[in-house]
């Protein structure tokens, strides 16, 4: 019943140097813990000191005005991950606006990677939470030719920087309504027979909208077919996201107790015990008991 263990290789940028993170790596950070935030890097959990700048190694580095396909105009770099880079684009001939990712060349082989994600996204393009997929461009960089993935381009913030940008945490009223909107937009994910695999608050667009978040989710990660084990996965990496906007480890013992009920000490067993569909943590958010104080 346990949910899988999703664990891939990446860089940290830490004092100048970018230090390579792997499967053992995490555990000799749990040093730098009371220094630190918990954080996920590529897909791994570990701890840094405050204030490091966790990116990937820059790569491509495709300047604005750079056209690509004969078609798209980049305007700037949105952001960049394990896969590749995505940058902001102009149709030359519309004006529309789309985002382009350009997959790194090692981690594409035979552009599979890049089938399977257009794949995927193609096959959920009914799902609210979820990027719309258009079309592959081919791009010539350093002789050789490289397959990009053209998406619509989707107005937000990056859930981690959104966080940040708010002193490091929100309060548990707006984090429950983030994760509301995220698990409805994950069981429409499931209910559709797929699964995200990297789901963590860097893989997040959102923009606030009165009361409500409105939420996209970035970079499926292809772990093998769909099963049960990967949607309860996706689950309790949800649950580590509400852990994670309310402050993490040094702020959990404070948290009011409709975030512990929930987040249940990161516990994955008792996680799924709750929660075993995503569909479940919509009904319990939609209808749980506020508490009521004594007068």
């Amino acid at each position: 019943m346990g949910a899988p263990q999703r664990r891939r290789a990446g860089l940290l940028r830490y004092q100048d140097q970018w230090i390579p993170i792997g499967d053992v790596l995490p555990q000799s950070l749990d040093a730098w813990d009371e220094f630190g935030s918990d954080i996920v890097l590529d897909g791994v959990e570990c701890s840094v000191p405050m204030g490091v700048t966790v990116q990937q190694a820059p790569e491509f580095n495709l300047q604005p005005g750079r056209v690509i396909g004969g078609t798209y105009v980049i305007e700037r770099l949105l952001g960049s991950g394990w896969e590749g880079e995505v940058y902001k684009v102009r149709e030359r001939r519309t004006d529309a606006i789309r985002a382009v990712k350009v997959f790194r060349p090692d981690r594409n082989p035979k552009d599979r990677v890049l089938t399977r994600y257009a794949q995927k996204l193609e096959r959920l393009r009914d799902c609210s939470m979820v990027i719309d997929y258009h079309h592959t461009e081919r791009l010539r960089w350093q002789n050789e030719w490289l397959t990009c993935m053209v998406s619509e381009y989707v107005e937000g913030e990056v859930l981690s920087r959104f966080v940040r940008r708010r002193g490091g945490r929100m309060d548990h009223v707006s984090a429950l309504l983030l994760i509301r909107a995220l698990a409805t937009g994950l069981s429409e994910i499931h209910d559709a027979g797929e699964y995200h695999g990297d789901l963590h608050w860097g893989n997040v667009l959102v923009r606030r909208r009165g009361l409500s978040f409105e939420a996209k989710v970035l970079d499926f990660f292809h772990w093998g077919r769909p099963t049960a084990a990967q949607r309860r996965a996706d689950i309790c990496e949800l649950v580590r996201i509400l852990h994670d906007v309310t402050g993490g480890r040094a702020r959990y013992a404070a948290q009011p107790q409709v975030v512990k009920d929930i987040v249940r000490g990161l516990r994955k067993d008792r996680i799924i015990e709750r929660f075993p569909t995503a569909a479940a943590m919509v009904r319990y958010l939609n209808t749980f008991d506020w508490p009521v104080k004594a007068r």
